[in-house]
């Protein structure tokens, strides 16, 4: 009787994998956001989904003579939930630059300024009396009457911060070139599991936020050119007619135009001869928005068609010293990036109209941005660039919250990293770079930290640990989960997850639940295997016995190998085997081989997913 309850359990799990879903270790807040179906276990969001929505407005201005940042906004905030707001949570991300703000490391002097200063306040056109000195990157304002379910507020802030002088995600990358990012005050996420995000940021911990809608203008000095998230909306009120045509060229043309040079930005004639020029663009269904702006640097631009079917282009757009050896290619390299992205891997056309690569230091992605430090190798240059833009799906096709789980974006731009590196400087190259510039860094170091679980949050993590999981064991576990199912049903269930997710904010377990509903099958075991333990990649020969080999799996992850077979007679023959090898027994898999020829040598090789222990891959007859 057991034996067929048991059977017939198993049975009803693999004709519905949602059911097993639920198995999966969840939080007390996750299973009670599933409870309220807000999220669904087919992977979808639950009939009860909700996710709340801003209008900003924006005028913002920067000072080159005083590097001060000022800007006054108003934001229609709708509570889309089914909960009464009786206060609002203000985020303002550059105020890690303060002092006492918390850090994972030493700051400089450099880095260090006041932070946010808001100069007035208002709701519905009540003043509130807000002091943000004893703010955090977080702050609360209780307000004076509660906003109701599927109700507006219209909030306005008059607001201005110094840009610190060391510049890292943003700043001051020279004396007159600045990198502006995370610089408006936002209502922070207030979402279906855990209310109010108050998390307060470091320098190492991500982002996450809602979508919103941006209309916003930077006011700048003569001479500079401002580069933003968004469509540019007056090039003709802001750019001299010779430089405003070249840049309405690039919008139709695959040929790399050199919209303003060196010498010509040296000269004054690229923008009105005005004492301040006001910049304005405009964006929708966004996570945010940022903008650089310099006096001197090299404006090249661009497109590529990122959706054939549409015949719809994406502008590319590079921002850079002249000094730079690297950045002359940036623009080439954005146009293969979105035109191999939007066809290959992931293969969803890229959705925004433009990118930009501006050179700064951070190595860091933007929502149609990613400010880039200039390295002496271009290849370097290109793969990091290649990285940043791959972001552009997660976190910000998919709204991932990068703050708590920074393996939902880090680890899936790591892997298109990769894949695109195969097409770009071939196999063998690629795979040699994953594993030095990846792997090594994780399975050479034994030390406690590097095996955490990857579900852990990323806020309880810090240095190798923090990294490791992000990044590594993450794209590993993608790429081992892409060998089992095959590039089609891989790449049918990755877009299950995107269309499901595409706009909102899914977490992990929307994730598993999604590639179980795409692949059709339940694939719990191999999430619990990859996310859930504390798992590590050391294969090892155990016997080898008439034409089988016995591999036992002493790390435990769910990799795939190939087993290397060279016979008595010289002859050789590879046997490769998916992560399916370990459903049954995590610790051991027999391999059949189908030759009964007698065996002289065997050697396991696990290419990218490389052993802790390589000398016990080996067997030779005696």
């Amino acid at each position: 009787m057991r034996k067929h309850v048991t059977l017939s359990l198993l049975m009803l799990c693999a004709a519905s994998p949602l059911l097993k879903a639920q198995e999966l270790y969840m939080p007390r807040n996750i299973k009670a956001a599933y409870q309220k179906n807000t999220r669904s276990a087919d992977g979808k969001p639950g009939k009860n989904y909700w996710q709340n929505h801003g209008k900003y407005d924006m005028a913002i201005t920067v000072d080159a003579k005083t590097k001060m940042v000022s800007g006054s906004e108003t934001i229609q905030y709708t509570n889309n939930s089914q909960d009464t707001l009786k206060g609002l949570v203000i985020r303002f991300v550059n105020n890690l630059h303060k002092p006492e703000s918390p850090r994972g490391g030493q700051a400089s002097q450099d880095f260090l300024t006041r932070g946010l200063e808001i100069t007035s306040f208002s709701v519905n056109g009540e003043t509130y009396n807000v002091d943000a000195k004893n703010w955090g990157t977080t702050g609360d304002v209780r307000l004076k009457k509660a906003l109701l379910p599927k109700t507006s507020a219209t909030v306005k802030i008059d607001w201005n911060y110094p840009l610190s002088k060391e510049s890292g995600r943003e700043g001051q990358i020279d004396s007159t070139t600045f990198y502006v990012a995370y610089s408006y005050p936002r209502v922070s996420v207030y979402d279906d599991y855990n209310g109010w995000d108050r998390l307060p940021h470091t320098d190492r911990q991500e982002f996450y936020n809602d979508f919103n809608d941006y209309v916003y203008s930077v006011k700048a000095p003569k001479n500079y050119v401002v580069y933003g998230t968004g469509d540019f909306l007056n090039p003709d009120e802001v750019l001299q007619p010779t430089f405003a045509d070249r840049l309405k060229k690039s919008y139709k043309s695959g040929e790399i135009i050199h919209v303003a040079n060196a010498e010509e930005m040296r000269s004054g004639k690229v923008t009105k001869q005005n004492e301040w020029n006001t910049w304005k663009f405009s964006v929708n269904n966004i996570s945010d928005v940022c903008f650089g702006l310099s006096n001197h640097y090299v404006w090249d631009a661009s497109s590529v068609i990122v959706d054939s079917k549409a015949n719809r282009r994406t502008s590319t757009q590079a921002a850079y010293d002249e000094k730079a050896a690297d950045f002359p290619g940036s623009v080439d390299w954005s146009n293969k990036a979105l035109a191999w992205f939007s066809t290959n891997w992931p293969g969803v056309a890229y959705p925004f109209s433009k990118m930009t690569a501006f050179q700064g230091f951070a190595d860091m992605e933007y929502p149609m941005m990613v400010n880039d430090s200039s390295t002496p190798d271009p290849k370097f240059s290109q793969f990091v660039q290649n990285h940043e833009i791959a972001h552009t799906y997660f976190p910000f096709y998919m709204g991932i919250n990068e703050t708590r789980y920074a393996y939902m974006d880090e680890g899936w731009a790591t892997t298109l990293e990769y894949l695109i590196g195969i097409d770009q400087i071939g196999k063998d190259a690629a795979v040699k770079a994953y594993k030095a510039f990846r792997v090594n860094r994780w399975i050479n170091d034994p030390s406690t930290e590097e095996d955490q679980p990857v579900i852990a949050m990323s806020t309880q993590l810090s240095g190798a640990g923090y990294g490791n999981n992000a990044y590594v064991k993450a794209s590993l576990s993608y790429l081992a989960l892409k060998d089992m199912l095959g590039d089609d049903l891989f790449k049918k269930a990755l877009h299950t997850y995107m269309d499901n997710w595409n706009g909102k904010h899914p977490i992990p377990w929307d994730y598993f639940n999604s590639m179980n509903s795409g692949s059709g099958q339940n694939l719990n075991w191999f999430f619990q295997n990859w996310f859930f333990s504390n798992n590590y990649i050391d294969l090892a020969v155990e016997k080898v016995n008439g034409n089988t080999v016995v591999v036992k799996n002493i790390g435990g992850f769910a990799v795939p190998f190939n087993v290397n077979v060279e016979y008595a007679d010289g002859s050789k023959e590879t046997f490769h085997q998916t992560p399916a090898v370990w459903k049954a027994n995590e610790k051991a898999a027999t391999v059949t081989l189908k030759s009964s020829k007698k065996i002289a040598s065997v050697v396991l090789d696990g290419e990218i997913f490389m052993d802790a222990k390589p000398a016990d891959n080996s067997w030779k007859a005696n």
